[in-house]
């Protein structure tokens, strides 16, 4: 992909204790709603253009993703400017290699679109944040009850189909990327297509605004029935992606953290309700306005329960930063995680940093103290990696934290941007 920058991993960040923050941050476009836009380009050649793009890795990795089968993606601008120009020919080879699939989870979603134009997909079993198991059962299932038939073997899915016919699909949970995949399988399929128990995430819906705008047909997006048309073709089209909120859930859980007032342009408080109620439990004051929001904190939090569910629940996303943010309020709170099992692999490095918490099943315990202790620490995916740094923002002493090719992920210029709102923190080179 040409201009899309990413720092380079291997570094790690020196993070001090500094504060309040305060300032604006700008909250750049959604990871999770940009990577899926992407993957719908290939259901129409031409030019398609998307913006409010970050500069993060997991783009530039779903970027070469559609290199490899013969699309090209130019990258220009960062942040909220940043923009990404899309170029489909009229075939491709409707392969995505082992090397790319294997460091991105969210490129399955190629798969549902391969299909409905190509007829044709071989898909390596994807990668990503290690979590635990996370099956793609639920989306090979859908896809075949679309007409897909499907053959595993070398670390390779392989699917072919003659035309996807529509039918009713249920899905046994509401799986965000099962219900994006079937979605972009189904605009092209023959007939309407049900889903039941769709995911009502705003990034689903922030898809179906793409696709509508590439002529799809699509009613209920954002609710638990979706109906789908299919067409027989689509069209290039441009989309603005929305807002992250898992990014402006980390700057709200710094200033709960470090305290202060910072505004977060381009937030969406209608895309958190649950969060900001938890937020206002524990005492971040979040305050909606034509802006965004602005976020402050002036005394010590109070613990509160959370629980993760699909949305419009708890996000999974947001637990790290909710974790780190529990661990110096006042008080017990129990987190319990309803979505991946093994999504508690960060807690270990919070103790590290005098945090007492303790596992039982899929609940944390968190036990809160005034202070952390900075430490050496390592992030395993990219928001326990956030996580991290901001848990060095209320630590004595200096935190370090490695991983950070994890964070990088997620997040651009993180540490720059915390170091704008105040922060003492540096990225340094691995080998300084």
């Amino acid at each position: 992909m040409r201009g899309c920058i990413v720092a380079a991993g291997m570094d790690h960040l020196l993070v001090r204790s500094n504060g309040p923050l305060r300032g604006t941050v700008a909250i750049n476009g959604a990871k999770n709603s940009v990577l899926k836009c992407m993957a719908a380009c290939l259901l129409a050649p031409g030019h398609h253009r998307i913006e409010n793009v970050p500069a993060i890795t997991d783009v530039s990795i779903m970027a070469d993703v559609l290199s490899a089968m013969g699309a090209t993606v130019t990258h220009s601008g960062r942040g909220v400017e940043g923009a990404l120009d899309v170029d489909v020919p009229s075939e491709i080879t409707p392969v995505a290699p082992y090397e790319l699939v294997e460091s991105i989870r969210a490129s399955i979603v190629v798969l549902g679109p391969l299909l409905a134009r190509y007829g044709h997909a071989k898909v390596s079993m994807p990668g990503g944040d290690d979590f635990g198991a996370r099956p793609i059962d639920m989306h090979l299932r859908a896809l075949e009850e679309l007409g897909a038939a499907f053959v595993s073997a070398h670390g390779y899915i392989e699917g072919s189909c003659e035309r996807l016919v529509g039918t009713k699909v249920v899905l046994e949970y509401p799986s965000h990327t099962a219900t994006d995949n079937i979605l972009m399988a189904a605009v092209l399929a023959k007939g309407t297509t049900v889903i039941e128990n769709a995911a009502r995430e705003p990034e689903v819906i922030d898809l179906c605004e793409m696709l509508g705008s590439m002529g799809a047909r699509i009613e209920g997006a954002g609710t638990s029935h979706v109906e789908i048309e299919g067409v027989d073709e689509l069209a290039p089209a441009s989309h603005r992606a929305i807002s992250d909120r898992v990014e402006a859930a980390t700057f709200l859980a710094a200033v709960g953290l470090a305290g202060g007032e910072v505004q977060l342009d381009h937030a969406r408080p209608d895309h958190m309700d649950m969060l900001i109620r938890k937020l206002r439990a524990v005492g971040v004051t979040c305050v909606p306005n034509s802006r965004g929001i602005l976020a402050s904190s002036d005394a010590r939090l109070s613990s509160v329960d959370v629980s993760t569910l699909p949305y419009p629940g708890v996000a999974t996303d947001y637990k790290p930063a909710l974790v780190t943010l529990l661990s110096v309020a006042d008080g017990v709170a129990i987190v319990s995680e309803n979505i991946f099992a093994g999504r508690f692999r960060y807690i270990e490095e919070l103790r590290r940093m005098g945090a007492r918490i303790s596992i039982e099943g899929h609940h944390a315990v968190v036990r809160g103290v005034r202070r952390l202790s900075g430490a050496q620490v390592k992030a395993p995916d990219i928001r326990a990696g956030a996580a991290l740094v901001l848990a060095g923002l209320v630590a004595d002493g200096e935190t370090e934290v490695g991983g950070v090719e994890h964070i990088d992920r997620g997040y651009e210029d993180f540490a720059g941007r915390l170091r704008a709102l105040g922060a003492d923190l540096s990225r340094v080179a691995e080998d300084q």
